[in-house]
């Protein structure tokens, strides 16, 4: 089995570990408070990161920042994108959800475009456009209730693409245990302030369901790295759509969602958006394509 066959397996292991992590929050939205799920996620999930840790880097040199502004950029993003997450995947069925939230590509075109200053040609426009088509098949304004998970999913994906642009800005310049040990110190000193102005009591048996949730959360994180290292990006990036494969499934074996026809044709939509973002990338030689090698949330 050649390195490229192994990478994509790799990725596909991280995306199908990322969507049994969200299963696990969804499945504890009715017994904790956004912010309990928010904190022991955060805590459980820094335990395979923290035995992944480059051998190269040390913990001394974690806050040691060259770029300040887009590294805390790169924090706050990931901290507000966990937020709106955790809300949607509670309170949505867990397809929908996915389906929001995978606006990424089409919001990083646009920041792209604003604040990188990339040229971006009538086919990309074309596939961003068919991005939103699909989100009003999902969300169908003046025919069911908009809810304000709907805006959490998409401030998910509208925080998970500054998440990336400012990634890009910073590419090479700052060290893995930089960005990661940032972000989780911007989460988990809000999530326990918040947690502990919130507080409910914890059923100690539930917390596994939120360890699970953490732990395969960290473990997505290692595999993806894993599948970057060892296969191109034209064949770890698609493998993320993955996930809302894995979204149905449990969906409909776990938690009894059957999407209607509507659903699951914007669904299509976003995935095939998505999708011809990242090809007209890969066409211009754009050597930042899209992939999560750090999660846009814990």
């Amino acid at each position: 089995m050649n390195d490229t066959i192994k990478g994509t397996l790799f990725a596909f292991l991280a995306y199908a570990s990322y969507a049994g992590s969200d299963a696990f929050i969804k499945a504890s939205g009715e017994h904790f408070t956004i912010f309990q799920i928010g904190f022991f996620i955060t805590l459980f999930s820094s335990i395979p990161i923290i035995l992944g840790r480059p051998a190269t880097e040390k913990w001394g040199e974690a806050l040691k920042i060259s770029n300040p502004i887009q590294v805390h950029a790169r924090g706050i993003s990931a901290l507000l994108g966990g937020i709106c997450a955790i809300f949607a995947f509670t309170n949505l069925p867990l397809a929908e959800a996915y389906a929001l939230i995978f606006l990424i590509p089409t919001f990083v075109t646009i920041l792209s475009v604003v604040f990188l200053k990339e040229s971006v040609g009538w086919r990309r426009w074309s596939a961003v456009a068919l991005g939103f088509v699909g989100i009003l098949f999902i969300v169908r304004p003046g025919f069911q209730e908009i809810k304000l998970a709907h805006l959490a999913g998409i401030g998910c994906a509208f925080f998970g693409a500054i998440s990336i642009a400012t990634m890009r800005s910073i590419s090479g310049k700052e060290k893995r245990i930089t960005i990661l040990s940032v972000i989780f110190l911007y989460n988990l000193v809000f999530y326990t302030i918040a947690m502990l102005a919130t507080f409910q009591s914890i059923d100690h048996t539930l917390l596994l369901v939120l360890a699970a949730g953490g732990v395969l959360s960290g473990f997505g994180h290692l595999s993806i790295l894993r599948a970057t290292s060892l296969a191109p990006a034209n064949r770890v990036a698609p493998t993320q759509y993955s996930q809302i494969i894995w979204a149905v499934i449990i969906g409909i074996i776990i938690f009894n969602e059957y999407p209607d026809k509507f659903t699951y044709i914007g669904i299509a939509i976003v995935g095939a958006s998505g999708i011809l973002i990242f090809m007209r990338e890969e066409a211009k030689g754009n050597k930042r394509i899209h992939i999560n090698r750090f999660r846009n949330r814990l």
